[in-house]
């Protein structure tokens, strides 16, 4: 069954987007949006297996993608995908920073290369992304940039790095938007809040303990699906967000207004999802439960 998505089917017909943390979750479900809206997608990111699965996927549905293998944290690994895809595509009309992770530890107990190295992923890693492409195309021939952050709002307890590192991201899109604006360049971001997919399962038990406990604590009573954040991504990177830059898209089930002093409604199931990604599986943590122990790694 083909993507489902609620936009016009020639949409990005002859653009090309690259997007990172391609092989799964919400870049694997982004890509699959826009290449059923007439894009090339090239998909970067580490795993070439799971690269070549989305490809045949795509490929499968009459889509046109490539895949680049590439670790966003090494500046070279960066400046040499860009440059292979400017050179199998000749152009690169959108970017979606996707590709990002960090894992559950008290402040306290995260050592100073933990704390690098998420930081290195989820900050300086898309800052280097943004500004290959940038140099290499966007500055002469304009184009949209999709930064993908995180529900950081009020801080982010027991993930201090990621959130410090999503919060800089946010200031890096908006601080960007300005300055790249006479280029005819627009900065975005989009933040998720819970968001059923792949990653889930990359949790420790502890961690995936905390996450099923989420849906009761919100609003909208319910974890969000990637076809969710695509469709927002695929908002900002469309002509009709032309005016839009500098901002950023919450995708939450409204996680940050259920403050302390808001009691949460009763259990209902009122909000229903958008489900037009049909190659989506929900994680195995939300049908078998957290991982043991014994499984850990």
């Amino acid at each position: 069954m083909s993507y489902q998505s609620v936009y016009r089917p020639d949409l990005f017909a002859g653009q090309v987007v690259l997007i990172t943390g391609g092989g799964s979750g919400i870049g694997r479900c982004t890509a699959h949006e826009l290449a059923s809206l007439g894009a090339t997608v090239a998909i970067a990111g580490r795993d070439a297996e799971k690269l070549a699965k989305v490809k045949a996927e795509i490929e499968a549905e009459g889509g046109r993608i490539s895949t680049h293998i590439c670790d966003i944290r090494e500046e070279a690994q960066v400046i040499a995908m860009v440059d292979e895809v400017l050179a199998q595509h000749g152009r690169i009309d959108g970017l979606v920073n996707n590709a990002g992770g960090q894992y559950r530890q008290p402040l306290k107990q995260i050592s100073s290369k933990g704390f690098e190295a998420v930081v290195r992923l989820n900050l300086f890693g898309g800052f280097m992304v943004m500004r290959e492409v940038y140099n290499r195309w966007m500055e002469t021939h304009g184009g949209a940039i999709v930064n993908i952050i995180a529900d950081i709002w009020h801080g982010w307890a027991n993930y201090a790095h990621s959130g410090a590192a999503r919060g800089g991201m946010l200031t890096l899109s908006e601080s960007a938007a300005s300055e790249w604006a006479p280029s005819g360049v627009r900065v975005n971001c989009v933040a998720p809040g819970g968001i059923a997919s792949s990653g889930f399962d990359t949790y420790e038990p502890e961690a995936q303990r905390e996450i099923l406990k989420f849906p009761p604590t919100i609003p909208l009573q319910r974890y969000g699906n990637v076809a969710e954040m695509s469709g927002a991504i695929v908002f900002l990177l469309s002509p009709v967000a032309s005016y839009i830059t500098g901002s950023c898209i919450r995708v939450d089930g409204g996680a940050p207004n259920a403050r302390y002093c808001w009691n949460p409604p009763q259990a209902h199931q009122r909000s229903q999802p958008y489900g037009g990604f049909a190659l989506d599986v929900m994680p195995r943590l939300l049908t078998q439960g957290p991982k043991t122990q014994s499984s850990r790694g």
